[in-house]
């Protein structure tokens, strides 16, 4: 009886501890969930993938703006970078969400069970055409709040690409010869293409933005085969083999095991890398050094013979209500703040990518040429979004980081990307 009982007595100390731990105060549980009732004060966690230093304190300052106007309301902002999907996957486990997230392209098929209906806030009758079947289903649910809009292709130093008199490319080929005639006629002083293995995302980029001119955007295409099964991933090895050839020809910047995606505005700003895979939302940064530096968009080069450069397009950032928060209602009220056009023209702006609302036409400056240049170019969804399983996202990341350390071939790369596709349906059926 004595040790039935001693059993009994951990198992209650146990539980207080847990409840303890559970309704602890505003910004102060293990969790970062606000906890707080409606009437008092309160502490929303916020947690997004922006890791450029203009936009999150434009973001801050639109909080900081609806505090003044609630001074009860505080908030917990997150930055957590490239852990970002590896924690918000352990916090869907735990049921413990953040009370507003970023869905990162992944409102619908990833945190359909997670986000509030925000179908009756006052932005959503004026989601642009395009946008408005990313982040709503057919029964009028809207899953998120679109910040902004992706129409992701190559930025460039455009001052350095007049220096050396190269036209903007159109072929994947063009690039690479590009690349090779930068490093070339600049001594081995500029850096044709920027990539950082410390944030693994920047080498995925590549193969996620480059997958659709490969499979997808030519008139015969693999798309249909990616969706039903029968992809042969033979198909795939070109990508990681171009990728490696950048590498061995020293076009991609030498310490790209150990340099910081926050040292590209530097780079960039003085002069010393042309391309980056990637939004230009990190050039204010770069701006901010050298307010002379001319920036370039443009869209992702064909690969396929006949094929036309295109662009990856859809979420950029957002935000979404946790359905189960305790002060949800709070968090609707912040994303409807938010939806305000003042708020999302000043998103807009300062990540000088499209807003994803039709009433809002932001002024973006030295990318306003480009996006014009460009309005009629094709813009395909994300690849991973539309034909790869939940979790592919990590695969690319570290199978990309081994191609370049070369403890895998791209021949061996595309298998593995054949094993853990099948692997991931099979575990999401």
């Amino acid at each position: 009886m004595r040790k039935v009982r001693a059993i009994s007595i951990t198992l209650v100390l146990m539980l207080m501890i847990l409840a303890g731990c559970s309704s602890s105060g505003n910004g102060g549980n293990a969790s970062g969930n606000s906890r707080g009732s409606s009437g008092g004060d309160v502490t929303l966690t916020i947690y997004t993938t922006t890791n450029d230093t203009a936009a999150q304190d434009t973001m801050k300052s639109i909080t900081d703006a609806y505090t003044a106007e609630h001074p009860n309301v505080k908030f917990e902002w997150q930055f957590p970078a490239n852990d970002y999907e590896n924690i918000l996957k352990m916090k869907m486990a735990g049921n413990d969400m953040p009370d507003i997230f970023d869905t990162h392209g992944w409102s619908k098929v990833r945190y359909n069970n997670f986000v509030a209906d925000l179908r009756d806030q006052e932005w959503v009758p004026n989601l642009s055409e395009s946008m408005k079947p990313i982040v709503t289903d057919d029964q009028g649910k809207v899953y998120a709040l679109p910040l902004n809009a992706a129409k992701d292709g190559i930025t460039y130093n455009k001052g350095i690409l007049d220096q050396y008199g190269i036209e903007v490319p159109q072929t994947l080929d063009e690039l690479i010869a590009a690349g090779e005639k930068i490093k070339k006629e600049s001594n081995g002083e500029v850096t044709p293409f920027f990539f950082s293995s410390t944030d693994p995302a920047s080498l995925a980029q590549y193969f996620d933005m480059m997958a659709t001119p490969l499979l997808v955007s030519a008139e015969k295409n693999h798309a249909q085969e990616l969706l039903d099964g029968t992809f042969d991933w033979n198909n795939w090895t070109l990508l990681p083999a171009k990728f490696k050839e950048m590498y061995d020809k020293g076009l991609m910047n030498e310490d790209v095991f150990t340099i910081r995606t926050s040292d590209r505005p530097q780079l960039f700003a003085e002069g010393k890398v042309a391309f980056s895979f990637s939004a230009p939302t990190f050039i204010p940064d770069a701006l901010a050094i050298n307010p002379d530096l001319k920036v370039g968009i443009m869209p992702l080069p064909s690969i396929v013979p006949g094929d036309t450069p295109t662009f990856s397009g859809g979420e950029r950032y957002t935000m979404a209500a946790w359905k189960d928060g305790k002060n949800l209602d709070i968090a609707k009220d912040v994303i409807n703040f938010f939806g305000k056009p003042e708020n999302l023209k000043k998103i807009a702006e300062v990540t000088g990518t499209p807003s994803a609302m039709s009433n809002i036409t932001p002024d973006l400056g030295i990318y306003t040429e480009y996006y014009e240049k460009y309005k009629d170019t094709r813009v395909f969804p994300y690849f991973d979004r539309v034909y790869l399983p939940s979790g592919m996202w990590d695969v690319m990341q570290t199978t990309s980081a081994e191609i370049l350390s070369e403890t895998m071939t791209p021949e061996e790369s595309s298998q593995f990307y054949k094993q853990e596709v099948e692997r991931l349906k099979s575990q999401q059926k």
